[in-house]
């Protein structure tokens, strides 16, 4: 008698908290979220992101909680699966490929970036940093050693682009550490990991925040970055675009419209809490954001360079703030190699909880619906990323291309379809008493029709903007490197949807092989 396949749950529910708050925390805490909040009006920046936060980001993530128990109970843990068990319509099937289409792409880009604070973690336990100028003052010759320094990782060149040998070594031990992990089960691998590194990144982080605070230099102090970094300009509220980008850190932050959130929810018991823990997950991803996160990039760079290069440095993008400005700060610091080592140490384990949730849906799809083993799973969806990766690595304008459709247009279409689907395809009571199934909190009422109202038209609205935006814009990028990654987009979702055609035909197959 062939074995029956069971399953994984999480084996405690502080485990489960963690691994979904890992999920959500990642190297957006620390290096987006510090430059939207100083581009977009500072402290009134948090008006919007907390309206967000209630509107967008608490409601999304109680249905995508419940959309995976839901699944998981039945069986399935990946969206194509699930979505049919809500809307039995096959063109569910086909919506349901973007939950593991997006993970996929995401995790092609982000493992890499993930690599580079690996990368620079090592250099700087080992003491192998640039040099930096001793005199603080022209932060452009500061800076410049470092921005050598993380070329060697981007890589230089028009069309192709070359990193270094080590910078691909690193890419490669990266990638080997999350299948690892990966290989392990969701219980003794996922969990058990999480349950170590949260804690550890949360130390790591007040140990950093408490000596980026007592930085003072002639050219400001870590206060006078706080106080930037959160002096309302209440004049912002005015722009669309701020309430755009606090909407848009919502998603980003949280892991909302991934996918990753569904599946792991699919390892939840049938009656298990989802109202209390979500909630916990998502305030413990806030803390590490807001008061961690916005303590340490935007604070440091104000004490060395003043608030004026602050500010030009943080609009100059993440990367610059975060792998540039930050490791030269360190490196001309008492014990700074140490401090730098600390910084990155917390970024690669920041990357790492988050990598390991966005490759853990097709990890699963292999395992529910072509009932692989474990290890089978991790090593064809590692193979798939690995082979991906590499356009990101060697292409030039591959990386940015990828994030536009995947990481910020496609999360927010994703999500707007999840809504649509549970709170009206699936039925909203339905979906209401879903959701509080064994809830340790009872959810208040107006939640229902925020949920079925109100937060599907700020999806639309916010999809709407962006397509007006940002969409012209990047079709008009006619570069043939751009070409390339569409295509290789397309052919990925293909791919997929070919895949949860063949799993279903399989399926069809077995079940009647079993009526005979």
């Amino acid at each position: 008698m062939a074995e029956i396949y069971r399953r994984e749950k999480w084996a405690t529910r502080i485990g489960l908290i963690l691994a979904m708050a890992g999920n959500a925390v990642g190297l957006g805490n620390f290096l987006r979220f510090p430059v939207q909040a100083a581009e977009n009006g500072g402290g009134a920046f948090m008006i919007p992101y907390i309206v967000a936060f209630i509107l967008i980001g608490i409601p999304l993530m109680w249905i995508e909680w419940a959309i995976g128990r839901y699944g998981g109970s039945k069986g399935h843990g990946t969206t194509p699966a699930i979505f049919y068990l809500l809307w039995k319509h096959n063109f569910s099937k086909i919506i349901g490929v973007f939950g593991l289409w997006i993970p996929l792409v995401v995790i092609v880009y982000y493992i890499y970036i993930e690599s580079w604070t690996l990368g620079y973690a090592l250099r700087f336990l080992l003491g192998l940093v640039p040099e930096i100028p001793t005199q603080v003052g022209d932060s452009d010759s500061y800076l410049q050693p470092f921005r050598e320094f993380l070329s060697s990782y981007i890589g230089s060149g028009q069309d192709f682009l070359k990193p270094s040998v080590y910078a691909y070594g690193i890419f490669i031990l990266t990638m080997a550490i999350n299948l690892w992990i990966l290989s392990r089960g969701v219980s003794k691998g996922i969990e058990a990991f999480a349950k170590i590194a949260m804690p550890t990144l949360f130390i790591l982080a007040l140990i950093l925040v408490i000596r980026v605070l007592l930085l003072e230099t002639p050219n400001g102090s870590a206060i006078q970055g706080l106080n930037f970094l959160w002096k309302p300009d209440f004049s912002k509220l005015g722009d669309p675009g701020v309430w755009i980008a606090a909407s848009g850190q919502i998603f980003f932050t949280l892991s909302l419209g991934f996918g990753a959130i569904i599946t792991y929810a699919s390892y939840i018991k049938r009656n298990q809490d989802i109202t209390l823990s979500g909630l916990t997950a998502s305030t413990l991803n806030e803390t590490a954001e807001v008061v961690l996160g916005g303590s340490l990039a935007i604070p440091a760079a104000v004490a060395f360079f003043g608030v004026a290069n602050a500010v030009a440095i943080a609009q100059s993008g993440a990367f610059n703030l975060g792998f540039i400005s930050l490791p030269a700060i360190f490196a001309n610091m008492p014990a700074g190699t140490f401090l730098g080592f600390l910084w990155f140490f917390l970024l690669f384990f920041a990357g790492l909880t988050s990598s390991l949730a966005l490759m853990q849906p097709l990890i699963a799809f292999f395992e529910d619906e072509f009932g692989l083993s474990r290890k089978n799973s991790v090593l064809i969806t590692g193979g798939i990323v690995f082979f991906s990766a590499h356009l990101v690595i060697f292409l030039n304008k591959s990386l940015d291309e990828m994030d536009f459709w995947a990481g910020t247009i496609g999360v927010v279409f994703f999500g707007l379809l999840e809504m649509i689907l549970f709170m009206w395809i699936f039925g909203g009571e339905r979906a209401w008493e879903e959701i509080n199934r064994g809830g340790l909190i009872k959810i208040p009422r107006f939640y229902y029709y925020i949920m079925r109202y109100i937060t599907p038209l700020f999806l639309l609205i916010l999809l709407s903007v962006w397509a007006k935006e940002y969409i012209p814009k990047i079709i008009a990028e006619t570069h043939w490197t751009v070409w390339v990654t569409r295509f290789y987009l397309i052919a990925l979702f293909l791919f997929l949807a070919l895949l949860v055609f063949i799993a279903e035909k399989r399926k069809a197959q077995e079940v009647g092989v079993a009526e005979e």
